[in-house]
């Protein structure tokens, strides 16, 4: 049987092959297209007639295509990249035809219209509103013709988009830099020298081997005390997927493309700009609100971005001898001001975080909150080095479950992410459990010690789990909204930069911080070293971010990709206004922001800068209540993750807060106050 064909429990990952995925697909394609068929020929439009099997139906396709998105992120190969890429373009039709289907919307607007729908629930009653907005959105609307050429760009953009992603993946995986003088290496730490060891001697050169894979490249732009050698990796970091390297891994033309057609489905639709067409499932209503948003939290940043920089300039200079600091010093002078101010590094702070004391640290928090257990698990695996996880509640019924795989390898995407493999609902022989998949790109155990995390890698693993936790802890029964599905995407995060803040509360971290070699728990002078450094160059930090928002907004908004200015253009024009650190010329950024052009965040990466004011705020009310208030984490259960998409993200938030979201948490979190 077809592995991607089996519904009946886990994916069951060690058998799926390429070959599998299009006659899975084919299969699944045409069940559902004669599925949709039948239902638009009967005049029945109930929930049970028409809703509940067409939500059945796309489910086993997302699910199976769910395997394969996946594997293709985190195992990539040659053949598989080709199976993904054959059926892409399948399930966008697929998406684009069904979207666009007036039968099935006028069914849907029937039901809304109909004494049934004041009877069904509100999540039930969200689902329908919410497709009939996607319906409007994806072209149901519009005449033939429009029809037609609509449905071309969504397919061309998901080639596109894919094509982007792909492209990085194979412009990073291209370099490799082995040096064999280890004088050359001086300031890098043991461990990173001891993986760069490991990493040449499986490739049979002598030496060491470095690569663009952050758990490699960072230690050396962070520790590294040879400056050509800095600039000469960040050089092929920052130029990767542009005209610098191989012309068929350039993504230039690709931004130019993608921002072009986004703009003109967005004019077929009868919205100016893309940017308006994104916002319309969004908790921000326009793109002006975003960017006074944004321009308001520059404007408030840029000071302290300044005075950070000027410090980390004067340090250079006179502590460093550098008297231009240039963009491949900043990490390595950053690091050397931060030893010096706080009397600690990275480095040996990252001693007292293994794997092996986080884990069950972190999963502590949550038991505790939550009233949860927190069990290894045994399942099919894609890779040796993924585990797997239940959740249980008081009553020891499980609640969820979750695969995590943290460590970077050559043929997985870069970053972190969470994504959904199984979604939460109730089905006639009872409640369905939600599985989520957790994916870090951490530096792997090495000479047979456990992974050290980064205290940052500490929070991006709470912030992945707390993505996670979204998902797994819904009490939504119904498919549209359960878990992270319909909700809006600048809420999305709120949940996951939410955990992040008990990476800096001394209770949490006293139980997870031991020292790797002699078990000595993180001292507590040096833990308040780090709170004390927590908003060190915060200010640089933000308006990076907000850089960053700025540009993808307006790209996507007010910027002309006909009129003979590029997408680096732009990005130089809002530095200007904003920036502190100007990087070089060749600096090719847009070519690797996978996240605006492959990774769902178009128009919306200002999201994370929207959700951090949200996550801020509900996590004052811990801090007013105790940190790890059992009463308070229900709460937050009940009212924000249970919720899913069921309702608005305001309504939730303001149901847990009692009030609407204010920015002062933020700020003060920041140390902008």
């Amino acid at each position: 049987m077809n592995p991607l064909l089996d519904f009946s429990g886990l994916p069951r990952f060690p058998e799926i092959r390429p070959e599998h995925v299009t006659p899975a697909v084919d299969a699944l394609l045409a069940e559902n297209r004669a599925l949709v068929d039948r239902l638009t020929a009967s005049a029945a439009s109930s929930w049970g007639d028409f809703v509940q099997p067409l939500e059945d139906a796309n489910e086993k396709l997302s699910r199976a295509w769910g395997q394969v998105s996946h594997l293709n992120a985190a195992m990539n190969s040659p053949e598989l990249r080709e199976a993904y890429n054959e059926n892409l373009p399948k399930l966008t039709a697929y998406y684009a035809d069904l979207s666009q289907n007036l039968a099935l919307f006028d069914k849907f607007k029937a039901l809304h219209g109909s004494a049934e729908f004041a009877g069904l629930s509100a999540p039930r009653q969200k689902i329908v509103a919410n497709e009939l907005r996607d319906f409007r959105l994806g072209g149901a609307e519009l005449p033939d013709g429009q029809k037609a050429r609509f449905k071309a760009i969504q397919e061309e953009l998901s080639v596109l988009s894919a094509k982007f992603e792909e492209n990085l993946l194979d412009a990073t995986n291209a370099f490799a830099l082995f040096v064999e003088d280890q004088a050359e290496l001086a300031g890098v730490p043991d461990d990173a020298m001891e993986a760069a060891h490991e990493a040449a001697q499986k490739d049979a050169k002598p030496g060491w081997k470095f690569t663009l894979h952050m758990p490699s490249y960072f230690p050396l732009m962070q520790y590294a005390d040879n400056r050509s050698l800095r600039e000469q990796v960040y050089r092929a970091h920052v130029t990767r997927a542009s005209e610098f390297g191989k012309t068929e891994w350039d993504n230039t033309a690709l931004i130019a493309q993608i921002v072009g057609l986004r703009r003109e489905a967005a004019r077929l639709l009868g919205f100016d700009h893309y940017a308006e067409v994104s916002l319309a499932t969004k908790m921000a209503q326009s793109p002006r609100q975003v960017l006074d948003f944004l321009e308001d939290m520059a404007v408030r940043a840029k000071p302290y971005a300044e005075r950070d920089f000027a410090e980390l300039k004067e340090f250079a200079r006179a502590e460093l001898g550098l008297a231009e600091l240039q963009a491949w010093d900043v990490a390595y002078a950053a690091e050397k001001l931060r030893l010096k101010r706080y009397a600690f590094s990275d480095n040996e702070v990252k001693q007292y975080f293994p794997e092996t004391q986080v884990l069950p640290g972190m999963f502590k928090v949550v038991e505790t909150l939550y009233g949860l257990k927190i069990a290894p698990t045994p399942a099919p695996l894609w890779h040796p080095a993924v585990s797997f996880y239940t959740i249980y509640d008081r009553n020891g019924e499980a609640v969820g479950q979750f695969y995590l795989d943290l460590y970077a390898r050559e043929h997985k995407r870069g970053g972190a992410w969470m994504d959904d493999a199984i979604t939460r609902r109730r089905r006639a022989d009872g409640i369905q459990i939600p599985v989520a998949y957790l994916n870090c790109n951490f530096s792997a155990p090495v000479g047979g010690k456990p992974a050290l995390f980064t205290h940052d890698e500490v929070i991006t693993l709470f912030h992945e789990f707390g993505h996670g936790l979204h998902h797994l802890l819904t009490r939504v029964e119904d498919l549209g909204v359960s878990g992270i599905s319909g909700v809006e995407w600048d809420a999305v995060e709120l949940p996951s930069q939410f955990m992040e803040n008990f990476c800096w509360e001394w209770e949490v971290v006293r139980h997870m911080a031991k020292h790797v070699i002699t078990d000595e728990v993180l001292p507590r002078a040096l833990f308040d070293k780090m709170v004390a450094a927590k908003n060190f160059q915060s200010g640089m930090q933000t308006v990076r971010q907000i850089e960053f928002s700025l540009f993808d907004m307006h790209l996507h908004y007010d910027f002309d990709p006909d009129s003979g200015k590029t997408a680096l253009q732009l990005l130089g024009e809002i530095r200007r206004r904003v920036a502190v650190l100007f990087p070089p010329d060749y600096n090719r950024f847009p070519n690797n922001f996978s996240h605006i052009f492959a990774g769902g965040y178009g128009a919306g990466y200002y999201s994370y800068k929207w959700a951090e004011v949200l996550s801020a705020d509900a996590y004052s009310l811990f801090e007013e209540n105790g940190v790890l208030s059992e009463e308070v984490g229900h709460r937050f259960w009940s009212e924000i993750l249970g919720m899913g998409g069921s309702r608005s993200a305001l309504e939730s938030f303001t149901a847990f807060r009692g009030r609407e979201p204010s920015i002062d948490a933020l700020l003060r979190h920041n140390g902008m106050v």
